[in-house]
């Protein structure tokens, strides 16, 4: 089973990557946006919860997340792995997550994180912004915003997977095709093993 935890910094090409990926190898793409706004519109009982917290403006307690992405996993029994996109975000997210995948005897098999300069992401974000509709697309201090959070609170499981020698820092600047063919290089190799 091949588990990919995709990273990079918001505009890196993450969803458009996971997209074809998850065709080629025949892995389940399991984003944790869409795995909540699922939960909230469905109204499950684990939507519920993560709501009572974002209505608030608190972050989902971790213990709600990984309970979505382990339902996520079990509807999927079977899958040839998972490609997680947007988790984890922190080391006990990471930690969690290993403890998941261990008790479905099985594990992350690497972090691939797409790397792009900050000028470029802005760039892309904003173009992005004039199609998507989304606000946070539109706005160039917002974007800057969203990407040093990301720096501040999320790269540091560059760290977390280097220790474990999971970890593969991938050019993603370049066409799509182009960058699709470097991932699926990193991916092969692991498939290999």
């Amino acid at each position: 089973m091949t588990n990919l935890v995709l990273f990079g910094p918001p505009g890196a090409g993450k969803g458009t990557q996971a997209e074809i990926l998850k065709e080629k190898y025949k892995l389940i793409h399991i984003s944790t946006g869409d795995v909540f706004r699922y939960n909230i519109k469905n109204e499950t009982e684990l939507g519920l919860s993560a709501k009572s917290y974002i209505d608030k403006g608190q972050l989902v307690p971790d213990e709600v997340t990984i309970n979505m992405l382990n339902a996520e996993v079990d509807k999927n029994e079977g899958a040839n792995g998972f490609i997680f996109d947007g988790f984890p975000r922190t080391e006990a997210q990471a930690d969690a997550l290993s403890v998941l995948l261990k008790e479905k005897n099985t594990e992350v098999s690497a972090m691939i994180a797409l790397e792009v300069e900050d000028q470029v992401l802005v760039e892309r974000l904003l173009e992005r912004g004039k199609t998507s509709g989304r606000a946070d697309d539109a706005d160039e201090e917002v974007i800057k915003n969203r990407i040093k959070v990301y720096y501040d609170e999320t790269a540091i499981l560059k760290e977390y997977y280097k220790k474990q020698d999971k970890y593969y820092g991938i050019d993603g600047v370049g066409s799509i095709d182009e960058i699709t063919q470097r991932l699926s290089a990193v991916i092969d190799e692991l498939m290999k093993k």
